[in-house]
């Protein structure tokens, strides 16, 4: 799960943010508040990241309540949806204000539904999911792996960027999205309220 949690491509799309955002022409929504795109891009961005902490909070109270498995089913859809919706608009012409407000709100979506389902819960069930004796261990192989997968994604966007285009990245973490979905579907189980063998 953390290997496909970090090539979902969220460490990436969170250290390049400002420049996703002015590549997709942001500027132009806030350009009569006399903003360039650079800052424009920045201003978005916080504004992003500060949507993110209610988002974290919603799924502090929802994992206890639905449980870790049916947030991720529930969540992954929409991180595909959003992927999706930045590749469709970065293929088809709808305006440069179009096209900026529909890459502005996939973005916010897909950062939204990634801090409250696919950014926490793997750390969540790896924790839950190992017998007491080998924990420890465990999770500490589940962090390093997902270091290791962090620092592919974030030097490999700007090449696949520069290779394929922000469509070409865009669909290619979708369909990590949806193998994603896949394994959690079929392989993953339910770790709320389960007792773990010692």
């Amino acid at each position: 799960m953390q290997i496909l949690q970090q090539f979902a491509g969220i460490n990436g799309v969170l250290y390049y943010t400002p420049q996703i955002l002015e590549q997709a022409g942001v500027g132009i929504l806030l350009s009569r508040l006399g903003l360039s795109s650079v800052s424009a891009s920045l201003l978005v961005s916080s504004v992003i990241f500060t949507l993110q902490l209610p988002c974290i909070l919603v799924a502090m109270r929802l994992m206890d309540v639905s449980g870790r498995r049916s947030l991720l089913l529930s969540t992954i859809p929409l991180l595909i949806a959003s992927l999706l919706l930045l590749v469709l608009v970065n293929m088809v012409d709808f305006g440069a204000v179009a096209h900026a407000a529909l890459s502005t709100v996939s973005v916010v979506v897909y950062m939204c539904c990634f801090v409250m389902g696919f950014g926490p819960i793997p750390s969540i069930i790896c924790s839950e999911i190992f017998p007491t004796r080998v924990r420890g261990k465990c999770i500490a192989a589940c962090s390093v792996t997902a270091w290791l997968c962090s620092i592919v994604v974030a030097f490999t966007l700007p090449l696949m960027q520069r290779a394929v285009g922000l469509s070409g990245v865009c669909g290619a973490y979708a369909f990590v999205c949806l193998v994603s979905l896949g394994f959690i579907f079929f392989l993953v189980p339910e770790t709320k309220g389960a007792v773990m063998p010692p």
